[in-house]
């Protein structure tokens, strides 16, 4: 018999297993991480209305988990918050069974909205921007170790590898302009922020793909979104300094080299980023607020359907 309340389902997502729990009626159930188990877990949440499936963040296995349950109201919840949650329930234990519970009782108590499903070209994009950050970190981490290198074989190794590492981001950036290519909205999208000076085909591409709801927000959203919004700390009359915090590290990186490039050469940001400074402001905080102009203007750009434009002297 299907139940008259509407039901918040929490899973925790393991390599191994799906741990389920549905609130307010109180079932747990365990599914296989696979295949199978995705089918037997539709079928089981058949039963219910459903207004929101609560999960973590797990890296591939959450990635195999939505493509399996596309369609549904999905709720992909921030590990450190979920964590917190359970903590401040009272509850310090922690095991699969539990957090699913917990999850579930976070979603029917705060009542985070759904995600909107993402289209399976987007899921590639992200997929290639992960990839290609992680060749990235392996470059750095290898030209900083090639410095003290001083055997002939481990340089010569270490130079191929810097070579293979350029050859792979080389195709990763070449496969992701390919899924852009064939997407005429995509195509807009990387036009549109691309036009903004100071940042480049290569940064549109990665913020297609690490914030899909550019043009679909407000400003407010898109800072806090990725993390570039101040939080204000303040209690009685002690008042604290702002700093940023949360939100999403990739479109953070993405951004941090534009930045650095429009306070210089972006005639607006420029502007801003000298008066900052002339204010006193570190540099960090006033690259900082160059980031979050650079994503509130692609977010009205793209909601505008124009092109940025150099404003007049």
């Amino acid at each position: 018999m299907n139940s008259v309340l509407p039901q918040n389902i929490g899973i925790d997502i393991s390599k191994a297993s799906l741990d389920c729990h549905a609130r307010p009626a109180g079932i747990g159930r365990q599914f296989a991480n696979t295949k199978k188990g995705y089918a037997a877990l539709i079928k089981w949440i058949a039963q219910w209305h459903v207004e929101r499936i609560a999960y973590e963040a797990t890296g591939v296995y959450h990635r195999a988990f939505e493509q399996a349950l596309v369609g549904c109201p999905l709720v992909r919840i921030n590990p450190e918050r979920a964590r917190r949650f359970a903590q401040a329930t009272g509850t310090l234990a922690k095991t699969d069974t539990i957090d699913a519970a917990m999850l579930a009782l976070m979603a029917e108590a705060l009542k985070p909205a759904p995600r909107p499903e993402r289209a399976q070209n987007l899921n590639q994009l992200a997929e290639l921007v992960n990839a290609r950050d992680g060749l990235v970190r392996d470059r750095t981490a290898l030209k900083n170790r090639e410095k003290n290198l001083t055997l002939p074989l481990l340089k010569r190794q270490a130079k191929q590898r810097l070579e293979q590492i350029a050859r792979h981001i080389d195709a990763i950036d070449a496969l992701a302009q390919k899924i852009i290519q064939a997407d005429p909205e995509l195509v807009r999208k990387q036009e549109i922020i691309a036009s903004i000076s100071g940042v480049g085909i290569l940064t549109a591409a990665q913020l297609i793909a690490t914030m899909p709801e550019l043009g679909s927000l407000e400003n407010k959203q898109a800072a806090s979104l990725a993390g570039l919004a101040p939080v204000a700390r303040q209690s009685g009359q002690w008042k604290g300094k702002c700093f940023i915090r949360g939100g999403r590290a990739n479109v953070r990186q993405a951004l941090y080299m534009p930045a650095l490039v429009a306070a210089r050469f972006n005639p607006d940001l420029s502007a801003k980023y000298k008066q900052l400074i002339a204010a006193g402001k570190p540099a960090k905080v006033a690259i900082t607020t160059v980031m979050r102009k650079l994503i509130v203007t692609a977010n009205a750009l793209i909601k505008a359907d124009r092109v940025w434009v150099k404003s007049l002297p």
